[in-house]
């Protein structure tokens, strides 16, 4: 008998490939995407939830992960190394440090006082050595302008930390803002211009005097019978994206939009190359005559040392 778990993405409807908050929880996750469940071949997204003094074992197998605080701080247990991660009180609130844990390996994950932590993995091939990732050093983006403007944590970005497979990045949009934009894709390859990464947005939303806020995300088909989804997405949801122009992913006013990106691809190269959607790229023109969002940066690692404004898409 198939399970919903055991079906794949491709053989979904588009709007499966929304998974509200709670609907993808499986055994201590309160997310947990596999290829299996996702209908691919490498990505990997799971949210442990640990109370005061919870301990979690994670066998990596054939994927590499890295270990990132969502809120609240833990030590990483992993190939005879010990990270202490300092972690955050809130992805609005800074950047993290991070750990990395190969594959074939295995990592325990304890918190004194508990918190909530993202682990993304990449199937891959080659063993690299476990590591930690410190906040500081982790390179900070503002990019587009205008109602554009967005800033990036490059923590697992492609050119910043380096894995086998995994790249993995943060994106902060204030209110009323759109990110992922223009709309653009990576499900070709066309050396030097597209690469095929398989991708998971995750979200969380700022609440604004305690109360919830929400965003919407918008993938358009890049071929016949491709993926066309339009979600309202609220803290916890995740969005699958085997193909597709993806974005734009657009802030409420009066709340903060928060995605963790998390991708893995067949190609030789770990490499991020996109191609903007023809009908929405030439918006990319009118930034340059543009100021950044004053808003931003949220934060950086220290102070707003190491900023840079970038027109990438994402």
């Amino acid at each position: 008998m198939t399970t919903d778990k055991d079906e794949g993405v491709r053989d979904r409807p588009s709007h499966e490939r929304h998974l509200p908050a709670g609907s993808a929880a499986d055994g201590p996750y309160a997310l947990d995407i596999d290829p299996k469940r996702a209908g691919w071949d490498r990505s990997s997204l799971r949210v442990v939830e640990l109370p005061p003094g919870g301990v979690h074992t994670l066998a990596t197998g054939e994927s590499e992960w890295i270990i990132l605080p969502l809120t609240g701080g833990c030590t990483v247990h992993t190939s005879g190394e010990i990270f202490e991660l300092l972690g955050r009180e809130s992805v609005f609130s800074g950047v993290s440090d991070f750990a990395y844990v190969p594959r074939d390996a295995h990592a325990q994950i304890s918190s004194g006082a508990g918190g909530r932590f993202a682990l993304a993995g990449a199937k891959c091939e080659r063993r690299l050595p476990a590591r930690y990732g410190p906040a500081p050093e982790v390179p900070v983006e503002l990019r587009g302008a205008g109602n554009c403007s967005r800033q990036v944590n490059n923590f697992a970005a492609a050119d910043t930390f380096d894995c086998d497979r995994l790249i993995a990045v943060e994106v902060l949009t204030p209110g009323g803002n759109w990110s992922s934009y223009p709309p653009h894709k990576h499900d070709e390859y066309r050396p030097g211009a597209e690469s095929v990464l398989e991708e998971i947005y995750y979200f969380e939303i700022e609440e604004n005097q305690g109360r919830p806020g929400l965003g919407y995300h918008r993938v358009s088909p890049s071929r016949p019978g491709g993926t066309d989804l339009l979600a309202e997405v609220r803290s916890g949801d995740a969005v699958l994206i085997p193909d597709g122009w993806h974005g734009p992913s657009i802030a409420a006013p009066g709340h903060t939009l928060y995605y963790l990106n998390v991708m893995a691809g067949p190609g030789e190269l770990r490499e991020w190359l996109i191609s903007d959607h023809p009908d929405h790229g030439w918006i990319r023109d009118t930034w340059p005559a543009q100021l950044v969002d004053p808003r931003l940066p949220l934060h950086g690692p220290s102070g707003t040392s190491g900023l840079s404004a970038q027109e990438a898409p994402r």
